[in-house]
């Protein structure tokens, strides 16, 4: 079989409602892996909080996170890794304008660093519950551009904030909400989404995109599973998701779903 990108999005996807790796789902990427295939790692997750489950699966291939603005190989150096960044100054007029927008927490980062006006403990593994000195947001501390800015706002305040991010950076900058529980939306470079980052890693192997299978379950993972060849919704997506899909997984995320798809297309033994 022509090699294959396998382009994995993790929560709700790759990973159970616990936010785990099932022994099934490991031992299948694995052998995916093994056959040649390129199994990658595309999240809106940063990096900080992806590397643990990268590690765990035990891939070296390229991930791409912040939702298509990060692409690289961990733990090594990579002549072809790529960021695009926001500027410092987005960050800064937020921040000078937190309580007048109802924003309650602004996280910044990059590839290695995380910034906070203050610590949360609401989504601990996703926005920082404990910051030292040097990463509190503030100009001093902020000392380049960030590739990512997540706002926890008051959700009253929703569109005030859509609103005056698309007044003043419309030309360049993208709000998302996140939907589901969380009140929280996220800026990204304008154009810049997870099928940026899948097709860049397909260019490095030479895999067309006919070879590409990508699965998802959520909007950010909407332009991603629209352009891939083979665009695979999980059972517990949400409906725009799998209207889009070329297909969806027989069970969800909680119960292996993605791992029996893989098993079943690629012939793999359960």
């Amino acid at each position: 079989m022509n090699q294959h990108l396998i382009a994995i999005d993790l929560d709700g996807t790759t990973l159970n409602n616990q936010s785990r790796l099932t022994s099934e789902t490991i031992r299948t990427l694995r052998a995916v892996a093994h056959e040649g295939h390129i199994v990658s790692i595309i999240t809106g997750r940063p990096y900080r909080i992806a590397q643990r489950i990268y590690d765990e699966i035990g891939i070296r291939t390229p991930m791409v996170n912040f939702n298509g603005a990060l692409t690289h190989i961990p733990h090594q150096h990579w002549d072809k890794e790529y960021d695009v960044e926001l500027t410092r100054e987005i960050a800064l007029d937020l921040l000078a304008q937190h309580e007048q927008l109802g924003i309650d927490t602004i996280t910044v980062e990059n590839k290695f660093r995380v910034w906070a006006n203050h610590a949360s403990n609401h989504l601990p593994e996703f926005l920082p519950n404990q910051l030292q000195p040097n990463q509190v947001l503030t100009a001093d501390n902020l000392d380049g551009n960030p590739i990512a800015l997540t706002i926890e706002y008051q959700p009253e305040h929703e569109q005030d904030i859509v609103k005056a991010v698309n007044e003043k950076y419309d030309d360049f900058v993208e709000p998302r909400i996140w939907g589901g529980p969380y009140n929280i939306l996220e800026l990204i470079h304008r154009g810049t989404h997870k099928e940026s980052g899948m097709f860049y890693i397909a260019k490095q192997y030479n895999i067309s995109k006919s070879n590409i299978i990508a699965f998802g379950d959520e909007h950010n993972d909407q332009e991603m599973l629209d352009a891939a060849g083979r665009g695979v919704a999980m059972q517990n997506a949400i409906p725009t998701i799998k209207k889009i899909a070329d297909d969806v997984t027989s069970v969800d995320n909680d119960h292996n779903g993605l791992a029996k798809y893989l098993q079943a297309y690629f012939k793999l033994e359960p």
